[in-house]
């Protein structure tokens, strides 16, 4: 259910009894055996949940907290500790109970019965050197819908980042799988390469659809990742991870709606009280912020706006569009923080949903509808500030633009073509600017259309002889991070250099180019 957490073995102590109450304690696990022996000490102030009720450990470690038949009993890590890890790299920081099990006519299977409700359930950490200063790594809906593109997943993004170094954790933003959920656990051996504590998102597409409840709806999400909403810390950061779909949808009983339950924004505030007001705050969920009022509850945005605004530093980390971009809410849109609130709409794995052109790597080019090549994110922290970069697959890292031009111009008249720049982090805000032949660097002026580059893979689809394989990409929208410059006249006949050089919202300059011939009058023949 969507405020509990799923099963992975964690360990437990004590005998097996009927009970509305748990308790046990957090302690460090010094001989990592996942017991609490009589010389480890207990744990203070680590947050314990039942989904609902959040309590800090007394200084001995000790919580209690009331449990039901649906629960999942977990504690939000605390910074400078880890908890243990399965084999394929989930934190194992939680407790389920669910004597019943999930529905068995489910298609995908849930979680099985669990047994009587141990007297005692204790959680071990161990201490961990934690700097402030690292880098998570950020994957938008890798959603493949069968093997084959699962095998895309693996080739074109695991594969480029198995066993990465200088990366703490990483986060997937919901829509894991496409619709078939028993490719959640071959998903998971896929990930388990990357070698990062890793940190699951519930998305559309990974729903029991037979579920007549919202409470039922993350059953299958629960048995293979754990708990759909749940907190952790690293550094001077604090994560929540929500599940923020609606379903079915509470107005018409069909499909879903963007939003949360009231015992998740109970839990939402719960979770926030026992949290430092100094440090980031990072909430990553599936469906964007920016969605309209027909595809999510803007009644829950403000209540989360509301639970927000006593925190200086925030950030919302969404998926779920297969687009790129980045929003800013103000006072105009109900956030009543001090400075806008960042939401990151981060690019996907998936790109296009594995469309297009197969490229070099054997796999579907796969670029978003609006010109954002598919790819992950990267966050690198410093204290309770954050900076992102996008890195597109099978790409160099400085490659974080596209550059627009006519190949071939007249040297004897002005073209109404333009220069475009679509500057994949791009914001309004940018300063993007152009020049020729290490000319003048003159402004480039953002606008909102579709990328011509995309347009032209399109065509290519559309006026093919035959088919081309493995299908067509989505329809262009409009770009949020597009910039067009005029073609200068004047230029002599022969080859010129475009340079692009783009500074994003952190003060990181980035550059692109391209190269435009100048031709003179065609021969027009007899």
């Amino acid at each position: 259910m969507k405020r509990c957490l799923s099963v992975i073995l964690l360990f437990v102590a004590g005998v097996a009894c009927a009970q509305s109450r748990v308790e046990g304690f957090v302690f460090d696990d010094l001989n990592g055996n996942g017991k609490k022996d009589r010389k480890e000490k207990g744990i203070g102030q680590v947050a314990v949940s039942n989904g609902l009720l959040v309590v800090a450990t007394d200084a001995n470690g000790a919580y209690s907290l009331d449990v039901g038949q649906d629960n999942i009993i977990f504690i939000s890590k605390p910074a400078g500790y880890q908890v243990p890890l399965n084999e394929r790299k989930l934190p194992a920081f939680y407790y389920v109970h669910k004597p019943a099990g999930s529905p068995a006519s489910f298609k995908y299977k849930g979680v099985s019965p669990t047994t009587r409700l141990p007297k005692r359930i204790d959680f071990p950490l161990h201490v961990m050197s934690e700097p402030d200063n690292y880098r998570a790594l950020i994957f938008g809906d890798p959603q493949p819908y069968n093997v084959d593109e699962l095998g895309y997943f693996e080739k074109a993004v695991v594969a480029e980042v198995e066993n990465i170094k200088g990366v703490t954790l990483g986060i997937s933003l919901g829509d894991i799988v496409g619709d078939d959920l028993d490719l959640h656990m071959p998903y998971l051996e896929a990930m388990k390469r990357i070698g990062l504590p890793w940190y699951n998102v519930m998305g559309n597409h990974d729903i029991n659809y037979e579920a007549m409840a919202d409470s039922l709806a993350d059953e299958s999400f629960e048995a293979h990742f754990g708990p759909a909403n749940y907190s952790f810390n690293y550094g001077q950061v604090h994560y929540l991870i929500l599940d923020d779909i609606l379903y079915p949808d509470p107005r018409d009983g069909k499909g879903y709606w963007g939003g949360y339950t009231p015992s998740q924004l109970k839990y939402i505030e719960n979770d926030l009280k026992l949290v430092d007001k100094n440090k980031l705050v990072i909430l990553s969920f599936h469906i964007p912020l920016q969605q309209y009022e027909d595809t999510y509850r803007l009644s829950d945005r403000q209540k989360i706006f509301d639970l927000l605004k006593d925190f200086s530093n925030a950030l919302i980390l969404s998926a779920h569009t297969h687009l790129q971009r980045n929003d800013f809410y103000t006072k105009e849109d109900g956030w009543q923080g001090a400075k806008p609130l960042h939401e990151y709409n981060a690019g996907t794995t998936s790109g296009d949903w594995y469309s297009g052109e197969f490229n070099q790597q054997g796999v579907p080019a796969s670029t978003m509808r609006d010109g954002t090549p598919k790819g992950y994110a990267f966050i690198d922290f410093k204290g309770n500030q954050y900076s992102i970069r996008y890195k597109v697959a099978g790409k160099p890292e400085t490659y974080q633009m596209e550059v627009f031009a006519p190949k071939a111009i007249p040297s004897y008249r002005n073209t109404p073509a333009g220069i475009y720049a679509n500057f994949f982090m791009g914001t309004p805000a940018d300063n993007v600017t152009y020049r020729i032949d290490n000319g003048e660097w003159k402004q480039m002026t953002y606008v909102k259309d579709a990328d011509p580059s995309f347009l032209a893979t399109l065509f290519r689809w559309d006026l093919a002889d035959n088919l081309l394989a493995p299908r067509r990409p989505s329809n262009a929208v409009d770009c949020t991070h597009l910039w067009r410059g005029s073609v200068p006249s004047g230029l002599a006949v022969g080859s010129h250099t475009i340079e692009i050089k783009a500074v994003d919202m952190y003060g990181s300059s980035h550059v692109g180019e391209r190269k435009i011939e100048v031709q003179g009058m065609p021969s027009m023949g007899k």
